[in-house]
C-alpha cells in the first residue's frame, strides 16, 4: 500500500514537472525573440558606424582592435555579440513554427545560459489547461511512476535473490 502511494506521488510529481514544459518553452521563445531583436539592433548600430567611416564590419572590427586595450576588448565583445546573434537567430528560426510536441525535440537548444536563467527567475508554474499541457502531464505522470517503480524494483532485487538462494 505504501509503495503504491509513493508511486502515485512520484507520478504526480512527474506530471507537475513535465506539464510545465509548454509554458517554459513559450517563455523561452519570447525571450529568445527579444534577445535576437536586441542583438540585431546593436549590430545594426555598429554597422552604421562602420559604414559612416567607409568600413566593412570586419574592417571596423580590425580597426577597433588596433585602438589599444579598450578597443581590442570592445572588438572581442562585438565578435561574441555577432556569434551569439547568429546562434540565437538559428535557434529561433528552427523553433519558431513548431508546435509544443515538436518543440520538445528541440529542448536541447534551450541552452543560452543568460536566457534560461532569466526565464527561471521570472517563471511561475501554472496548472496546464491546454491539450498540450495535459498530454505533457500524462507523460510526466507515467514517467514519474515508472521511475519510482523501477527504483523500488532495483531496491527489492537483492532481497528477492537472497530469498531464492536461501530456499535452495
Amino acid at each position: 500500500m505504501l509503495v503504491r502511494a509513493l508511486a502515485f506521488v512520484a507520478g504526480l510529481g512527474g506530471a507537475a514537472g513535465v506539464s510545465q514544459f509548454p509554458e517554459y518553452s513559450q517563455q523561452y521563445m519570447q525571450r529568445l525573440g527579444g534577445a535576437v531583436d536586441e542583438l540585431l539592433r546593436f549590430m545594426d548600430d555598429f554597422d552604421k558606424d562602420a559604414v559612416s567611416l567607409d568600413l566593412s564590419r570586419d574592417a571596423a572590427l580590425v580597426d577597433l582592435a588596433q585602438g589599444g586595450q579598450m578597443g581590442a576588448a570592445r572588438a572581442d565583445s562585438m565578435v561574441r555579440t555577432i556569434d551569439r546573434h547568429a546562434r540565437l537567430s538559428s535557434d529561433l528560426a528552427d523553433m519558431q513554427n513548431l508546435g509544443p510536441f515538436s518543440l520538445a525535440r528541440y529542448a536541447t537548444r534551450f541552452t543560452d545560459p543568460e536566457l534560461a536563467g532569466r526565464v527561471w527567475e521570472n517563471y511561475k508554474p501554472a496548472m496546464p489547461v491546454t491539450f498540450e499541457g495535459i498530454i505533457f502531464a500524462v507523460i510526466g505522470f507515467l514517467g514519474g511512476l515508472a521511475l519510482l517503480s523501477g527504483l523500488i524494483y532495483l531496491l527489492r532485487l537483492p532481497f528477492a535473490l537472497f530469498r531464492r538462494t536461501s530456499e535452495l
